[in-house]
């Protein structure tokens, strides 16, 4: 227990404020901490347990105290009533909870609250039952956001602030956010949670499986001195950089004509060049995702964002990239066109449908398609589940690649193989860019025969396309790289060598030398050494 002169006995019945002064308190009733202030009584029960073997001094988190009130209308009500003869005292449970008045309006003269008298008509003290008034004061908002996401989990309840669905449901299985909310929010809902944990309304310690701190978005920054001296900022859309010889960025001017504190600034105006920064609304460098979706559509946005950077780290933005991510979704929709031509129909029911390509037979050359695609959705599939989602746009690109790169279209199986690999490049673009996948899933008729693509299974990996029949080994003489050859997928160490003495380029660059060594790495290459 604590004393603190002057301010009367300790009572276990009534909080007052000068328990948690730690600058006038001392210990009382501790026996031989008695008379301590609080920083020499931590380090003296530091030392005691030190020396028993049972602890020491040691600092695990440096957590500052959150101070959760807020002088303004939004927010949860604080349930205390202010009585000018009792002081403080707590709404009775009965009467909770406070709500806000539905009819205030914010107008910038101060806390509406402070002047509702519907707020506190009717409220009298609990203690003496004297006319009485509210708290004004509203929690931080964090306050709700700590523990909403365990409401969501049975919403409709209205028995428990805090229903079954959360004994299901939670923990939650990933928390994204920025570095700021790992040191914010994420705090206050790990607090939160083992509050409510103590208090019987939760079964979890930890509200959340998996952390993601996703990195920031970076944009160039503009500005210039007013004749004032103040500082004001330009819009990146309004401003051409200055290049030096060695095409350096080393100024900017204005493009456009800018209307300032200093009236309007004609076109090329200096402007000065501070580098690149984080996105934010203070420095007019933030790119309004309205014009962006009006530009090139909303999965370009969604997808350029994607694939700049890995989640994790900082993205720079680049305009001249932006189009770089349009050009892609161009290339995809205008090979979906090509397949809804009359040539793909037949091809189109048979791989569209719900048992795939079951019973299609595959010549060499849909084969390799096959084999080539399953190879990059089991990369994607994995990248997904890692979120890595930078690395999955770049798998779809290369499945776009190998689609179009296919000419055996009159191959055994070759229209089946496209249809269904380019269903596969759908699937594994639809979290990333769900409106073009959408329209194109429909307009081929695999909606149709698989329902909805919001409804689809997943794509699965097939084994049989994994599955090679001839392999590519790369044929070295003396260790250097002088071309491949094919072999079957099982072939033999004696195989293989044969097939390498055989081939035009060893032959080439042998020059009729009998072969001293011959060196077979398996699955990737033969050496051999003349």
């Amino acid at each position: 227990m604590v004393q603190v002169e002057g301010e009367g006995a300790y009572d276990d019945k009534q909080w007052h404020d000068w328990y948690g002064d730690k600058e006038r308190g001392v210990l009382i009733d501790s026996g031989d901490f008695n008379g301590l202030n609080y920083k020499d009584a931590v380090a003296a029960v530091a030392k005691l347990l030190e020396g028993k073997g049972l602890g020491e001094l040691k600092t695990t988190w440096r957590l500052r105290d959150w101070g959760v009130s807020r002088q303004r209308y939004w927010g949860t009500p604080i349930p205390i009533i202010h009585c000018e003869d009792c002081g403080p005292q707590p709404v009775p449970e009965k009467d909770l909870p406070v709500v806000l008045p539905q009819d205030l309006v914010p107008d910038g003269s101060g806390n509406p609250l402070v002047k509702s008298e519907a707020f506190h008509a009717g409220v009298v003290c609990p203690c003496c039952g004297k006319p009485a008034r509210r708290e004004t004061d509203t929690m931080d908002t964090f306050v709700d956001s700590s523990w909403y996401f365990m409401r969501y989990c049975d919403a409709k309840n209205s028995e428990k602030m805090v229903a079954d669905g959360a004994d299901y449901w939670m923990p939650m299985d990933q928390y994204i956010g920025g570095i700021e909310h790992a040191i914010l929010h994420l705090l206050y809902a790990r607090f939160w949670t083992k509050v409510m944990r103590d208090l019987g309304l939760v079964k979890v310690d930890e509200p959340f499986t998996k952390l993601l701190t996703q990195g920031m978005v970076l944009n160039h920054i503009y500005s210039r001195r007013t004749a004032k001296g103040a500082k004001e900022y330009f819009w990146p859309k309004d401003v051409e950089h200055v290049f030096d010889e060695s095409g350096k960025i080393i100024g900017a001017k204005l493009k456009n004509a800018v209307d300032s504190a200093d009236g309007m600034l004609p076109v090329g105006t200096a402007i000065d060049y501070e580098g690149v920064g984080t996105m934010s609304k203070s420095k007019n460098n933030g790119i309004d995702p309205q014009e962006l979706i009006e530009k090139y559509g909303a999965d370009t946005a969604r997808l350029y964002t994607m694939f700049t950077a890995p989640p994790e780290l900082t993205l720079e933005w680049n305009d001249s990239a932006v189009e770089g991510s349009y050009r892609f979704l161009r290339r995809v929709y205008n090979f979906g066109a090509k397949l809804s031509a009359p040539e793909f129909e037949a091809a189109r029911a048979k791989a569209t449908a719900r048992n795939g390509v079951a019973g299609v037979s595959f010549g060499k050359e849909a084969k390799a398609l096959r084999l080539e695609v399953h190879t990059v959705l089991k990369q994607v599939d994995y990248d997904y589940q890692r979120m890595q989602y930078n690395t999955v746009v770049s798998g779809a690109m290369k499945m776009i690649n190998a689609l179009e790169d296919f000419k055996a279209l009159d191959s055994e199986g070759g229209r089946e193989a496209v249809v269904e690999c380019f269903g596969i490049l759908l699937r594994a673009l639809y979290p990333a860019t769900p409106h073009i996948a959408h329209v194109l899933w429909i307009e081929l008729g695999y909606a149709k025969a698989q329902g909805e693509l919001l409804d689809t299974a997943w794509p699965e990996v097939d084994p049989q396309a994994l599955v090679q029949d001839e392999i590519e080994l790369m044929l070295q003489v003396n260790g250097k790289l002088r071309g491949s050859i094919h072999v079957a997928a099982q072939a033999d160490k004696a195989t293989i060598e044969a097939a390498a003495l055989a081939n035009e380029e060893y032959q080439k660059f042998a020059e009729g030398r009998a072969p001293k060594k011959i060196i077979v790495v398996p699955g990737r290459l033969v050496n051999v050494v003349v």
